[in-house]
């Protein structure tokens, strides 16, 4: 399949992920469900032109969509992908709750894909013309976890626990990989855009062993209470990935 040129073209490889993921029960379907949630939410944006520069975002969306869709398809070829992407998608077949597959997606393609995306979009250009509507897309992806946290109840019985254990300790699951992300992500950026291309490479791998970092927290907390109760949310998930995401799909009653 030849790379997507257009956030349309994005969502039908997406369908396609999400489909073999249904089929073979595999939970690298979880964060693709997310993140097709995400890119059709980024072209209702555009078709509303709610961006400063539509076209752009559309340029640097594709772009940074085709990083994970890259990094996907060598996976399964076993061809080489960034430590922070290749943890993510090993740890697939571990017995973690859905929230930590999802939280390893975003951290990777947040942390690592988009600071490398919008450098290389912007070379050349401000980098400040874009930060608005780079925002933007972080806001869209924000609200869309925050949604899907709601939704995780129908699937998660167990984890208004996390919440139980206090409002902080579930901030900090979601929230370490949401607001601190995007904040990293625009500082990465920044460092990226600055570089020549003959220092990227390494800056680019330096990135990449702190989001594998991050990665390892997600799946091993240190606190050794949530350790505990992501265990216990996990005994009583859905195990079904293609059931898993046709309830997250039902409208909110």
């Amino acid at each position: 399949m030849s790379k997507p040129t257009t956030i349309k073209e994005v969502l039908v490889a997406l369908d396609t992920i999400i489909a073999d993921c249904i089929a073979t029960n595999s939970r690298l379907g979880l964060f693709a469900y997310l993140y097709r949630r995400t890119t059709a939410e980024v072209l209702k944006e555009v078709e509303l032109g709610n961006f400063e520069n539509n076209e752009q975002l559309q340029h640097m969306d594709v772009a940074f969509a085709n990083l994970y869709l890259e990094a996907y398809k060598d996976f399964k070829l076993s061809k080489k992908v960034s430590k922070s992407w290749e943890f993510a998608f090993e740890k697939a077949e571990e017995p973690l709750t859905i929230l930590q597959h999802i939280m390893m997606g975003i951290n990777a393609h947040i942390n690592l894909d988009l600071a490398i995306a919008t450098s290389a979009l912007m070379k050349g250009k401000n980098i400040i013309d874009i930060e608005k509507d780079f925002n933007k897309v972080n806001e869209i992806l924000f609200n869309i976890t925050n949604e899907m946290q709601d939704r995780l109840s129908r699937v998660s019985p167990l984890l208004f626990l996390l919440d139980l254990l206090g409002k902080n300790t579930d901030e900090k699951v979601i929230d370490f990989s949401m607001r601190k992300a995007r904040q990293q992500a625009w500082n990465s950026t920044n460092l990226l855009w600055a570089l020549d291309e003959s220092q990227q490479p390494e800056a680019i791998t330096k990135i990449d062993f702190l989001v594998l970092e991050l990665a390892k927290i997600i799946k091993d907390p240190k606190s050794k209470i949530i350790e505990y109760l992501l265990k216990a949310i996990g005994k009583f998930e859905e195990k079904n990935v293609g059931e898993i995401i046709s309830r997250l799909q039902q409208a909110t009653h």
